[in-house]
């Protein structure tokens, strides 16, 4: 995150920045805290109202965006980002990040975007 950014308007323009996509931030799915690594991650639902062909990052360094449903998401992130698959699979469940109370009644129709803005207490503010 930028100085003085919120963390909703963080995810709006990271996920334009390196995913070429536009939308409305829907509402907020989860805070989850990491005490270890002094951080803490915003998921959103971003509803998706343009997909950019050609943007910042997919110009500039060649990235590719990619859709999953929430099911794949989860086994890929397993993989590369552990975290965001918990992230995820707690939400699938509908539990709380940090408590375990319901707090998501469903996950988002097809045309919605998890996104994720992130921040790190001490450190500079980044989204990840």
């Amino acid at each position: 995150m930028e100085p003085e950014e919120e963390p909703g308007g963080a995810a709006v323009r990271e996920v334009y920045e390196e995913a070429g996509v536009k939308g409305k931030l829907g509402r907020l799915l989860g805070i989850f805290e990491n005490q270890d690594r002094k951080h803490r991650t915003y998921v959103y639902v971003l509803t998706v109202t343009e997909i950019l062909e050609d943007w910042e990052d997919s110009v500039n360094i060649g990235r590719k965006r990619e859709w999953f449903k929430v099911e794949d998401a989860i086994k890929v992130l397993q993989c590369h980002k552990p975290v965001h698959a918990e992230y995820l699979e707690k939400l699938k469940l509908g539990c709380s990040p940090t408590n375990g109370n319901p707090s998501v009644p469903s996950l988002p129709e097809s045309n919605a975007l998890f996104v994720t803005a992130a921040q790190t207490t001490g450190l500079p503010s980044s989204l990840r």
